[in-house]
C-alpha cells in the first residue's frame, strides 16, 4: 500500500494525536494554520470556580523534516477576582501566547528495521500572560500555563486496508494546578484504501485516534478535506 503523510495536529498546534505528542513529522518546508474550541478542562488556566470553553489559533512550520516549532494563542475571559475591569467580566479581553517545538531523533526504521521514531519536544518553556516571567512553569502561580516536556516514540504497522500507528510518550512538568509527571499512549488508524471508486477515495481522507494523555482519555478523528491541505479534527473526552 501507498500511504500519503497524513499527521494530525494536536490541540497545541504541534503533529501529533488529539492531546498527546507524539514522533510523527510534517514533511519538510510545511507550513500550517489552524485553530481549535477547547473544553474548559482542557485549558490549564482556566478553574472550576468560573468554568468556560475558549478557542485557540496557531501557526507551525518544519525545518528539513526534523524540527517543527509552533506558536500558539489561546483566548481568555476577565472574571471578578482576576483584577480585570468590570466591562470585560464573562468576556474575551486577553490571550495567553506560547511556543511549542519537536525535535525528532531517530526516523523509523534508521538503525534497524523495526526501531521507532523518537522525538523529543517542549511546549510553553518560558511565555505566557501575567505572573512572574522568570516563573517558566515551575509551579502554578504565573507563566508557563501549557507547560510540558516529552519525550515520545511512534511505530507504524501496515494492514490490509490501511496503517496503524503505535504511540508512546512520557510528558514532565512541575506545575502544582496541571501537573503531568507519567505515560501517555495512543493508536492511530490511517485509511487506504486502493480502489478508485469515490468512497473508497473518501474513506482514505479519513484517521481515527484514540489515546490517554496522562490526564483524560480521549477518543477523536481527523478527516482530510482536501489532500491533507484542508482538514477537520473531532474529539470525544
Amino acid at each position: 500500500l501507498s500511504i500519503g503523510k497524513v499527521s494530525a495536529q494536536t490541540t497545541d498546534g504541534i503533529t501529533g494525536l488529539l492531546h498527546m505528542p507524539n514522533a510523527e513529522m510534517q514533511r519538510d518546508g510545511t507550513f500550517m494554520v489552524g485553530g481549535n474550541y477547547l473544553d474548559w478542562k482542557k485549558v490549564p488556566f482556566i478553574k472550576s470556580s468560573y468554568p468556560y470553553n475558549t478557542f485557540n489559533y496557531y501557526v507551525n512550520i518544519t525545518f528539513f523534516k526534523r524540527l517543527e516549532v509552533a506558536y500558539i494563542c489561546t483566548l481568555m475571559q476577565g472574571f471578578q477576582n482576576g483584577g480585570w475591569p468590570e466591562k470585560t467580566w464573562g468576556k474575551f479581553c486577553n490571550q495567553d501566547r506560547h511556543f511549542a517545538a519537536k525535535l525528532l531523533l531517530t526516523e523509523e526504521g534508521q538503525w534497524w528495521k523495526h526501531m521507532p521514531a523518537i522525538a523529543v519536544g517542549v511546549s510553553d518553556p518560558t511565555t505566557g500572560t501575567g505572573g512572574d516571567y522568570l516563573d517558566m512553569g515551575v509551579d502554578g502561580s504565573g507563566n508557563g500555563y501549557f507547560n510540558r516536556w516529552y519525550v515520545a516514540a511512534t511505530k507504524h504497522f501496515h494492514l490490509p486496508y490501511g496503517e496503524l500507528g503505535a504511540h508512546v510518550a512520557y510528558l514532565y512538568n512541575q506545575r502544582t494546578d496541571y501537573h503531568l509527571n507519567g505515560p501517555a499512549f495512543g493508536v492511530n488508524y490511517q485509511f487506504a484504501l486502493t480502489g478508485e471508486a469515490l468512497w473508497q477515495k473518501a474513506v482514505n481522507g479519513l484517521n481515527l485516534m484514540a489515546e490517554y494523555d496522562s490526564k483524560f482519555v480521549n477518543v477523536g478523528a481527523k478527516y482530510a478535506v482536501w489532500k491533507d491541505r484542508i482538514n477537520l479534527i473531532g474529539e470525544l473526552r
